[in-house]
């Protein structure tokens, strides 16, 4: 049987209007599209950042969306400082400049939408001295800072608990000028030229009549003269403002130069010159020059390090040579020091190379350390030495069995080796196993041994690399 059928339009008006109601036939929204993702929040890193007078931050303004994703912003942001530019300086492009101690609130805004952090600016470190396993360093406000070992309470926090960050040293003293640190002790003087020490002081080194460690900086005599100071393994060099040479503590190698090998407890006046300038004490020997630019040496000499061809500990200061010098560093057992052209030279203990001269034998009289003309600082350690260029560039060379000389490598190094390609070193400081150097922004930066905290990194990890101090 034939079955027909006819199409009739009336037969779909009832789909269509299904189809209608439950979004089917295509065709979308009449509002074209999802919505564009706005604005929630900002957060601007890095947080509460810490830099120095005159140093900078790139500040980043980090967006979250209503669609949940994050990114930086680009546009239509806006950089302000709460308190306008009297402790930072606040660039459109979110670079943050510090400009006096103190803090302020860094905010980044866009639109009705604003994120904060805070900056806390801090005065520029001036000064370090790196010695046995602790460091001490001056700020430019004149404060001073102390981190490492402490066990004898040669930080002076009036403790004998070692630090790992930078502590303040007892005294609430904003004047301190110079700082020298020995192997447990520290000397320092202040701007009023009174002479402070603190730590251990079985042999007498600290000067202040008696045996006893000191926790806290005690006052030395009465003098306010005192220009020049250097602190040994155990004894105290220091000259005052008429050239006059002291010395005191241990003198068991006639280190203090007195022709003697006993102790001294209280500084002692060394001879009858007074026209003595610069003074550098090691490990049991000492080093002098005069305001000629003579080089005087004495003490321990077991390796040559006097300096004068022979290996007799010698207990009176020996002229060495007839070269005018600028510059002395006296490590564990070898010197360092710099001549009037800028040419540098080394002699003494030569076992892993810290004498710069490319071998390993002791050497008993000053021999030159590369060809270079241009050197400006020195600092010998326990067995590595480094120095700073007029250019402004950092080498190393020695021991570097705890990444002290800052190359990252851990390899004994015969002659000097750059560190690194920074041109804007100023100074160095050599401790045992650990150096600290500053830049010429006033940034703090220290690599090498850590196990006693002496980076002050606030962790017990040796760095290998230069890092500057948080």
């Amino acid at each position: 049987m034939k079955n027909s059928f006819k199409f009739s339009p009336w037969l779909l008006l009832p789909l269509l209007a299904a189809l209608t109601a439950c979004g089917g036939g295509g065709g979308g929204s009449s509002s074209g599209g999802s919505a564009t993702p706005t604005l929630q929040s900002i957060t601007v890193t890095p947080a509460s950042p810490t830099l120095a007078i005159g140093t900078s931050t790139q500040m980043v303004a980090t967006g979250t969306y209503s669609d949940g994703k994050t990114a930086a912003i680009a546009t239509g942001l806006t950089w302000a400082a709460a308190g306008g530019s009297t402790v930072v300086s606040v660039f459109s492009s979110g670079l943050v400049t510090g400009k006096a101690v103190g803090s302020d609130t860094i905010s980044a805004t866009v639109g009705n939408v604003v994120g904060n952090t805070t900056v806390t600016v801090t005065a520029p470190w001036t000064n370090v001295s790196a010695g046995g396993n602790q460091t001490v360093a001056r700020k430019a406000d004149g404060n001073l800072y102390a981190w490492g070992s402490n066990i004898k309470g040669q930080l002076g926090d009036s403790t004998t608990t070692d630090r790992n960050k930078p502590v303040l040293v007892t005294g609430g003293v904003s004047t301190w000028k110079q700082i020298a640190v020995g192997e447990q002790f520290t000397l320092a003087l202040r701007a009023d030229g009174s002479l402070w020490a603190w730590g251990y002081n079985q042999n007498g080194q600290l000067g202040d009549g008696t045996t006893i460690d000191k926790a806290t900086p005690v006052h030395i005599g009465t003098a306010t003269d005192w220009v020049s100071i250097s602190a040994g393994k155990a004894h105290s060099l220091a000259v005052n403002k008429g050239g006059i040479l002291f010395a005191w503590g241990r003198n068991f190698n006639g280190q203090l130069g007195d022709n003697t090998n006993i102790d001294k407890l209280v500084p002692t006046k060394i001879g009858t010159a007074t026209n003595w300038l610069k003074v550098a004490a090691g490990s049991t020997h000492s080093l002098a020059i005069r305001q000629d630019g003579s080089l005087y040496a004495w003490g321990g000499n077991s390796n040559g390090q006097v300096g004068n061809a022979g290996l007799i500990d010698i207990l009176a200061p020996v002229k060495i040579g007839a070269s005018t010098w600028v510059a002395i560093a006296a490590g564990d057992k070898h010197s360092m020091a710099i001549r009037a052209d800028a040419t540098l030279w080394g002699w003494g203990s030569n076992s892993n190379g810290q004498v710069g001269n490319n071998g390993s034998l002791n050497v008993s009289a000053p021999v030159q350390v590369s060809t270079f003309s241009n050197w400006t600082v020195v600092a010998a350690g326990s067995a590595h030495t480094m120095g700073v260029r007029t250019d402004g560039t950092l080498w190393g060379w020695g021991s570097d069995s705890d990444n002290q000389l800052g190359d990252g490598l851990g390899i004994d190094i015969g002659s000097p080796a750059q560190v690194g390609s920074a041109t804007n070193w100023s100074t160095v400081s050599t401790g045992a196993s650990h150096t600290f150097g500053i830049q010429t922004d006033g940034t703090l930066w220290g690599w090498g041994r850590n196990a006693e905290g002496q980076l002050g990194n606030g962790t017990l990890v040796n760095v290998p690399l230069p890092a500057v101090l948080p």
